[in-house]
């Protein structure tokens, strides 16, 4: 990818960029670390049916939900993967929006959806930012984003990502790149960060590493929120904790990982390290039960996040896909997914017996 004019004085001056591509602070293994390639070739060929929800997953309606007032001040909806409407202090902001129903470069072919989306994008009420974390297919939708720059909102991302929001119709003036430990104003009540994470970038044509990628800090008169977009655990998060303090949410990735990735993607245990070495409080782990993008079972990253997070005594919410929900207000996790099983279950049992 080329940049040009002021975004490429502004990648020239980052600590991040040199010899034409962004880096991590430390060194990471973008791919299968070394001897894991085997084990992993078996765990894809052979592990498909796993992969997959053994039924229908529940989703939920919110635009009623969305019609009442937000009692606590600030009200959370996870639409699916990493996508998250936030309503914080009367604002709304949406992360790492994804509404289409394949990923990819093409419409044809890449991981389908397992659920449909709760709203479609015509039904999302008015949006005062768009956050998009990098510029993976799986966190930056090429069909969404046509469709979310009709609204004319600021769209806050990453540097040298605004040149695929540009061809994707989104008007210059509204893109905000951000370096590590820049932040923008959107207005007097609604600030963002971008802040060090540790992962990769790279679509079709671009290049690998020829934008940045970044973790990021949402604040508000009255509420903070942590969004990691995707990143392996890296010490900087201490960083970040010591630089903001707590967080009244924490949104981290627990899917689409493998052993063989644990320098750019966390996984449970490693969720778990960054909440605490992020401050503890709530958190609410995104970015899997959407699509098949790890070599796990469907559900395997929340029962392993659940079953950790009881030894430690670390509070997680886990709620339904499209169900809004205010943290302060809610008691503690509510395994679902576990009715998607329980349900496949009964059926198979009921039509036996008849």
């Amino acid at each position: 990818m080329r940049f040009d004019g002021l975004r490429k004085e502004r990648a020239l001056a980052s600590k991040q960029y040199r010899d034409g591509h962004f880096h991590n602070t430390a060194p990471i293994t973008a791919g299968l670390q070394s001897g894991s390639q085997g084990g992993v070739m078996k765990e894809f060929l052979l592990g498909g049916k796993k992969r997959k929800p053994p039924g229908a997953i529940p989703v939920d309606n919110p635009l009623s939900a969305w019609a009442t007032p937000v009692q606590s001040g600030f009200r959370a909806t996870w639409l699916g993967h990493s996508t998250v409407l936030l309503e914080v202090d009367g604002l709304r902001v949406l992360t790492d929006p994804v509404f289409g129903y394949r990923l990819g470069p093409v419409s044809f072919a890449g991981p389908k959806r397992f659920h449909a989306a709760p709203v479609s994008i015509e039904q999302l009420p008015p949006i005062d930012a768009v956050l998009v974390s990098h510029d993976h297919y799986d966190h930056l939708c090429k069909t969404t984003i046509v469709e979310l720059a009709k609204r004319d909102v600021p769209f806050v991302t990453s540097l040298g990502v605004g040149v695929h929001l540009e061809k994707f119709g989104v008007k210059r003036e509204n893109i905000h790149e951000l370096d590590w430990w820049e932040a923008y104003n959107v207005n007097a009540d609604l600030r963002f960060t971008a802040t060090p994470s540790q992962h990769f970038s790279g679509r079709l044509g671009s290049g690998r590493n020829t934008t940045l990628w970044s973790s990021w800090v949402i604040e508000s008169p009255k509420q903070r929120i942590f969004f990691s977009g995707d990143t392996g655990l890296t010490e900087e998060f201490v960083d970040i904790k010591n630089k903001f303090g707590s967080f009244d949410l924490t949104m981290l990735e627990v899917g689409a990982w493998h052993p063989a990735w644990g320098t750019i993607h966390l996984g449970p245990e490693n969720a778990l390290k960054a909440f605490d070495m992020l401050g503890g409080g709530t958190l609410l782990p995104v970015h899997w039960c959407t699509f098949d993008l790890g070599l796990h079972p469907w559900a395997d990253p929340a029962e392993q996040l659940l079953a950790l997070a009881k030894t430690r005594g670390a509070r997680i919410l886990t709620p339904q896909i499209g169900r809004p929900f205010e943290p302060s207000h809610v008691d503690g996790p509510v395994p679902w997914w576990r009715d998607v099983t329980t349900a496949v279950q009964t059926a198979v049992r009921l039509a036996a017996a008849e």
